[in-house]
């Protein structure tokens, strides 16, 4: 059981919203080359994610681990805190 847990998908990015309660908004963002011209594109995406502590703030950097549905957008949760904002 274990080793299954260790192969879910995980994710670092910026929490950008805590307004919801156990609920954090994370902004996950990552460099893509275009297929055609070659370049480099920044992409983004936002993740719900459950905060069972409601311990994130604004600005904190966080890793997300992929988790059953647990609401109607919420399929990540909160594994730990990287590095809290000053």
């Amino acid at each position: 059981m274990e080793e299954k847990r260790n192969l879910r998908k995980e994710r670092i990015g910026i929490v950008s919203s805590n307004k919801g309660d156990k609920t954090i908004t994370v902004t996950v963002k990552w460099k893509e080359k275009h297929p055609i011209y070659g370049k480099f594109v920044n992409k983004t995406k936002k993740y719900h994610a459950h905060d069972e502590k409601n311990e994130c703030s604004v600005g904190d950097t966080v890793r997300l681990m992929e988790t059953r549905p647990l609401s109607k957008t919420k399929r990540w949760r909160l594994v730990e805190i990287i590095e809290k904002v000053k």
